[in-house]
């Protein structure tokens, strides 16, 4: 006898009173990659929305070594002690590739992991970047839902993943180090062109006057690249994830961004662009895979495969075979025609 269906209900009712378990269960439902469950938990998400959309959407990515779940757990420390509930969520392309996840994470930020008004998602594993990003974008609304007026979603590593974790937030945060050039810390210019502020971390000690050298540096920088807004010019701050230092600063920083770009129009108008991006990315994320799930394709993939591999069929022609076949069957190519 099969198992009877969740109750939709309960998932929606325990995350929108904050029932940790609950939303627990209810981002379990979002990542689970069975049909029936992904169904449910459209449905969920769709129900969610009238609750979301009111919290502080914060992207926090530095490379390793820089002190970030350090720096992320002091951050997140400071914002529940001023009332605030914090859900830190990651975006991991390791994850994706190895279908791991980042456990390690909860480890990591011993003191935040036991906050009644802290929530910690490691990301969810297995399928692409995309499909990581996805989950991570659901489950950002799930916690909303359930009263987290701050989410800081974490990439852990220095890449793709930066600009996917832009395109789901308000702020964006880089952290830098003192006393390391660009090449060594291997931040590339893309990434500093979608920092809305760089933090210099680990400031304390003997390394202050290097992080204030670095400031300089990274603010000259910083003047050469077009603004991401121009109603906003990205500050760089010194920081220290240890002792704390800057906390207040990057807080007070974060809320005169979001006035800045309210007052301007652009906080709107960012949060639809980012709605329909998301939109379009899902339509062609759905694609591939109902592409790739044709009978057809799958039958004859392996062969045309092998004659790309062996040389004797261009990769243009090939794939102009496999998309012929959906034309042929459904009528829905056309542009060879």
């Amino acid at each position: 006898m099969a198992p009877p269906e969740p109750d939709i209900d309960l998932f929606i009712e325990g995350t929108l009173t904050g029932d940790r378990r609950m939303l627990a269960k209810t981002i379990t439902l979002i990542e689970s990659a069975l049909p029936a469950h992904k169904q449910m938990a459209r449905t969920i998400v769709d129900r969610l929305m009238a609750e979301t959309g009111r919290a502080v959407r914060l992207g926090i990515t530095g490379v390793p070594g820089v002190g970030k779940s350090t720096f992320i757990e002091s951050f997140g420390m400071f914002l529940v002690e001023q009332g605030h509930k914090v859900a830190v969520l990651a975006v991991d392309p390791s994850s994706a590739r190895s279908g791991g996840s980042i456990l390690a994470d909860k480890t990591r930020m011993e003191r935040l992991c036991t906050q009644e008004n802290a929530f910690i998602r490691p990301s969810p594993s297995g399928g692409t970047l995309g499909g990581v990003a996805r989950k991570t974008r659901e489950t950002m609304l799930a916690c909303e839902a359930a009263g987290f007026d701050v989410i800081i979603v974490e990439t852990v590593g220095v890449g793709q993943s930066e600009t996917t974790v832009a395109s789901m937030v308000d702020f964006f945060l880089v952290l830098m180090l003192a006393g390391a050039g660009d090449e060594l810390q291997g931040i590339k210019k893309g990434v500093l062109e979608l920092a809305d502020a760089i933090a210099i971390n680990k400031a304390d000690g003997d390394n202050v006057e290097k992080a204030k050298r670095a400031r300089k540096e990274y603010e000259n920088a910083l003047h050469l690249l077009n603004p991401v807004s121009p109603s906003w010019s990205p500050p760089v701050h010194l920081v220290s994830g240890l002792e704390g230092g800057g906390l207040e600063t990057i807080w007070e920083m974060v809320g005169d961004h979001r006035r800045a770009m309210t007052a301007s129009g652009e906080f709107e108008a960012k949060r639809r662009g980012q709605a329909l991006a998301w939109m379009e990315e899902l339509v062609q994320e759905g694609l591939r895979t109902w592409f790739y799930g044709h009978v057809d394709v799958k039958d004859r993939l392996p062969r045309l495969t092998g004659e790309v591999e062996a040389g004797t069929l261009s990769p243009a022609n090939a794939a102009h075979r496999l998309l012929e076949i959906l034309g042929t069957k459904g009528k829905l190519i056309r542009n060879e025609e």
